[in-house]
């Protein structure tokens, strides 16, 4: 199975957190998942609130489990909220189904696994996501 590097999984951070610091966004955690759902790196600014851990893992759990990105899940809770509901169920909990939680694909459009950016607007966790998995290479699906 094709996978993040930790190596790849740290630049990642270390590219969406410069994206965030460039935008001026408020300080960000971000977490990146591999295929599986397992964590492989996780990081959260100084000044960032101490539960960002588990949002930045809902969202990247979330896309990487249902094989959804952030933004196709939240627009799926819109048009079918018993689904979103059901899964999260099934998950136990641990879904945050909205812009942030962007799905990494390599260069065959195979998942590889889903970073999570949480701290300033969704829409900007995401930009920050699609800034350091690109960074690297691969192909984000926000």
């Amino acid at each position: 199975m094709a996978s993040i590097s930790l190596r790849r999984a740290r630049t990642i951070i270390r590219k969406a957190l410069e994206k965030g610091r460039e935008a001026e966004m408020k300080p960000l955690s971000v977490i990146v998942l591999d295929a599986g759902g397992n964590i492989q790196a996780f990081e959260r600014e100084d000044g960032a609130s101490p539960g960002r851990f588990q949002i930045a893992h809902g969202k990247a759990y979330g896309a990487v489990m249902l094989g959804m990105a952030g933004t196709a899940q939240m627009q799926r809770a819109e048009a079918q909220a018993y689904f979103i509901a059901a899964a999260n169920g099934a998950y136990g909990g641990q879904l945050i189904p909205v812009p942030g939680g962007v799905l990494v694909r390599d260069s065959k459009g195979r998942v590889l696994g889903a970073v999570g950016v949480t701290g300033d607007s969704s829409d900007n966790d995401a930009i920050a996501a699609t800034a350091g998995i690109e960074a690297v290479g691969l192909t984000a699906e926000i």
